[in-house]
């Protein structure tokens, strides 16, 4: 997304919703008041979910103002991780695990589906509005490889056609619903998978 885009999109306000106020009450009372600042990354990620999965720069200020720190801090901490959108995302924001053992498993090939069904590079919104993607390293999810993080959702052990289902679900903004696409529970062996020479149900 172009500069002038991200520019365009931002709101000139923010501020919590009544529900996000009481949270925020509820996550201060997690920290000793003389250091609240340490708050900023939880505030950070319920202005996120608050706000269609970005962080618009008056959130910043606004969350700043509400821990007494300069703004120039919170924007230091929402631009260093990851986990942090700063421009606007698709309603179904996906993120495409392509660190070594989901490489080896065939990340390559979703990253394909994603450039095919969604957009043909990482950060634009789909023509409907719907799906934005992005590649991203580990996700700790290495056991069940390939995968990808939908919003806060886990898609596990996926390949092209689990996935090309998966994408048009969500194009369509009708999820298919999360975890294994190998029927796995957690991270523990198939169903009649044998180990050590022994089959387990």
């Amino acid at each position: 997304m172009s500069l002038k885009k991200i520019h365009d999109e931002q709101p000139k306000e923010f501020k919590f919703s009544e529900e996000n106020l009481t949270k925020f009450e509820e996550i201060l009372k997690k920290y000793p008041k003389k250091n609240k600042k340490s708050a900023v990354m939880p505030l950070l990620y319920l202005a996120q979910k608050q706000n269609n999965n970005w962080i618009p720069l008056a959130a910043m200020k606004y969350i700043a103002n509400l821990l007494s720190m300069p703004y120039i801090s919170v924007y230091e901490i929402a631009t260093f991780y990851t986990m942090y959108n700063l421009a606007p995302v698709g309603k179904h924001f996906v993120q495409v695990c392509t660190t070594t053992p989901c490489l080896i498993r065939g990340a390559d090939k979703i990253v394909n589906l994603c450039k095919e069904k969604i957009s043909e590079n990482e950060n634009e919104i789909s023509k409907n509005g719907s799906c934005s993607w992005m590649e991203v390293e580990c996700l700790g999810a290495c056991v069940s490889a390939p995968m990808i993080q939908v919003n806060e959702n886990y898609y596990e052990d996926l390949d092209e056609k689990s996935t090309s289902e998966i994408l048009d679900s969500l194009i369509n903004d009708k999820p298919l619903k999360p975890g294994s696409y190998r029927g796995r529970k957690s991270t523990a062996p198939e169903k009649n998978q044998k180990i050590n020479g022994e089959k387990h149900a």
